[in-house]
């Protein structure tokens, strides 16, 4: 019998999605951010908390809520994005993203209420998330954990030794989420060290393994609704995603991984996300890291 999903109001969230992406648009400046993979995590993480997570402004403490953690760190704009479109965040601190007198910067750091754990250093969080999967096993908690990876993440063994440990003790509450935006810092992953084929490989370390168009609200939704994918086994969702979605002047492109905007680049890139024109940014005019 097949499992009935509940529905989604999709043009809500692709919505509210266009006002996260405004966020991390404008954290790009003053110092700049990791704005290729934000834009490209931001649809995974907005579902995420809007429809699956039980993660709320009133249960940050809750024992029985569930976890998110981000082991991706350089994407926290798209999780201080989202934070304050469901009301976890007051708007104006956005303005304060890098600033000495507050705690929002290139990495999650746990003085913000709703960030579990810092990260920032790749291939450390899957270790902490099975602790706390682990952990819920043990007591016999309904609680879900989801870790979000980047794909050149798994250039780091830690990632694969935490799959080994995840299914040996059969933590079914975990989930793997892989933003498969095709690139490493600078470069494509498959020209540094190839993944693929990931599913195949996901599979031989014992996970049960879905992929998914990342972009595709619809999608995510019948992945997740499928939880957990298979009794006793690590979850794993490959997402494939596109670096800078949203913005085509600079999706997919290698160089356009930390970028510093000018006041006037960003707001030629917030018309540019609503489709008024394209911007032609080159490497004179635009700050890269």
């Amino acid at each position: 019998m097949m499992m009935e999903v509940s529905t989604i109001d999709k043009t809500k969230l692709q919505a509210t999605a266009l006002k996260v992406r405004e966020h991390i648009i404008r954290m790009a400046t003053d110092g700049g951010c990791f704005v290729g993979a934000s834009l490209s995590a931001a649809d995974l993480i907005l579902y995420l908390y809007s429809e699956w997570l039980n993660v709320n402004k009133d249960n940050l403490d809750d024992p029985d809520r569930d976890y998110l953690f981000l082991s991706k760190g350089h994407d926290v704009p798209a999780l201080y994005g989202t934070f304050v479109e469901l009301g976890l965040m007051d708007r104006a601190r956005l303005k304060n993203h890098l600033s000495i007198d507050d705690n929002i910067y290139w990495h999650p750091n746990t003085k913000i209420p709703g960030i579990e754990f810092h990260s920032g250093s790749l291939g450390h969080l899957p270790s902490v998330a099975i602790g706390v999967a682990l952990d819920i096993k043990i007591r016999g908690g309904k609680n879900r954990v989801v870790c979000i990876l980047g794909d050149g993440e798994l250039n780091e063994g830690t990632c694969w030794e935490a799959m080994l440990v995840a299914n040996a003790y059969k933590l079914d509450n975990l989930i793997f989420v892989v933003d498969r935006n095709q690139f490493q810092a600078n470069m494509p992953t498959e020209e540094l060290i190839p993944l693929e084929p990931l599913h195949d490989k996901f599979t031989a370390f014992g996970a049960a393994v879905k992929r998914i168009d990342g972009h595709d609200f619809d999608a995510l939704h019948e992945a997740f609704s499928a939880y957990p994918f298979q009794q006793g086994k690590l979850n794993v969702v490959i997402a494939d995603t596109v670096r800078g979605k949203g913005l085509p002047s600079i999706e997919r492109r290698a160089d356009r991984w930390f970028c510093n905007f000018t006041a006037p680049e960003i707001d030629s890139l917030l018309k540019e996300l609503h489709g008024e024109h394209l911007t032609q940014l080159t490497s004179e005019t635009l700050v890269v890291r």
